[in-house]
């Protein structure tokens, strides 16, 4: 017995094959990183994000996971490693585990300006160092920014190197911080991120250190009293991707890759120069005390981590950071 079919049916039952077959096709990417979605770190994923896909037709499924919901930076690279997790956002300080010569750039006042930090991480000594990542599983496509480090804490406002003489701060697991810290008298306490707030709010610290872009993003001024403008530390951040996705993608959608992060870049630094340019009036209409360190007090801060510069020549070739602070 034959069985009649509709051609319309039959069109309809075509094209939902044809749906579930290309979603069955997509890839997915899981792509993690510290931050809320309407930071810095977001709006560089979604930009990936974007670019990726429509240079692939919507191949790659990207999901976010936003706000640590992967876990801390470290574990999160640890999912690079294994491919477990495809891509991430992540700041400087916890690379250093994996390829230690990123821990050059946190080197206290190593860095004039903006200008002279990104010409040099998008110059030939950033490339240089991205290229390590491909020894330790994973593959780094670009440098994303962050901006310059400031302090804040409940304690006391801080104009002078005695300010911070036994403060409890939080820092990144980054022996370079560390050691500038240390060096300053200070108390500092390495802690993943995911565990920050929580530790402000008990007292377990009494402040932290970051640019103005995560201070605002995450509204550290409910629970920090003082902001100092120290800008003591250039903080960039990357963009990779696990080794083992990387290999098997082929050169087409590793240049779509490529591209989304570079634009990922572009619309990362945009939003810091906004930061930069309204985040302290807005941490103030909130409430925070500001105060910013003058070119007098800011030498006094560089003269006091001075003897942390000769711990840094052992951790780094002296060459590479004198090729640093020469950078035009």
């Amino acid at each position: 017995m034959s069985i009649y079919f509709p051609s319309r049916l039959l069109a309809g039952s075509a094209a939902l094959i044809l749906v579930a077959g290309s979603v069955l096709a997509q890839t997915g990417v899981k792509i993690g990183y510290a931050l809320a979605p309407n930071s810095h770190y977001g709006v560089a994923a979604e930009k990936w994000d974007e670019v990726v896909t429509a240079e692939t037709d919507g191949k790659f499924d990207f999901k976010h996971f936003p706000s640590s919901g992967l876990g801390g930076e470290r574990e999160v690279i640890e999912g690079l490693q294994i491919g477990t997790v495809e891509a991430t956002i992540v700041s400087s300080g916890t690379l250093a585990n994996f390829v230690p010569e990123t821990g050059v750039f946190d080197i206290p006042f190593l860095f004039r300006d903006l200008d002279h930090a990104r010409g040099v991480l998008d110059g030939p000594i950033g490339a240089e160092i991205l290229a390590k990542f491909d020894n330790v599983g994973l593959h780094a496509l670009a440098w994303g920014e962050q901006g310059f480090r400031h302090i804040t804490n409940n304690r006391n406002p801080i104009s002078t190197p005695e300010d911070v003489k036994g403060l409890k701060i939080r820092t990144m697991e980054n022996p370079v911080h560390l050691k500038a810290f240390n060096t300053l008298g200070a108390a500092p306490t390495p802690m993943a991120w995911p565990e920050v707030i929580s530790s402000l709010q008990q007292g377990v610290i009494d402040g932290q250190e970051n640019p103005l872009s995560v201070i605002v993003s995450v509204k550290l001024d409910e629970v920090q009293k003082y902001l100092t403008l120290s800008g003591h530390v250039y903080s960039p951040a990357m963009l990779l991707v696990s080794k083992p996705f990387w290999d098997g993608l082929s050169d087409a959608d590793k240049a779509a890759f490529e591209k989304g992060a570079t634009e990922a870049v572009v619309a990362m630094r945009g939003f810091v120069d906004d930061v930069e340019t309204d985040g302290v009036a807005t941490l103030k209409e909130r409430g925070m005390e500001v105060g910013e360190l003058s070119t007098e007090e800011k030498a006094a801060f560089q003269q006091a981590v001075q003897g942390a510069y000769e711990s840094y020549y052992d951790m780094y070739d002296k060459d590479l950071i004198e090729r640093i602070i020469a950078a035009e």
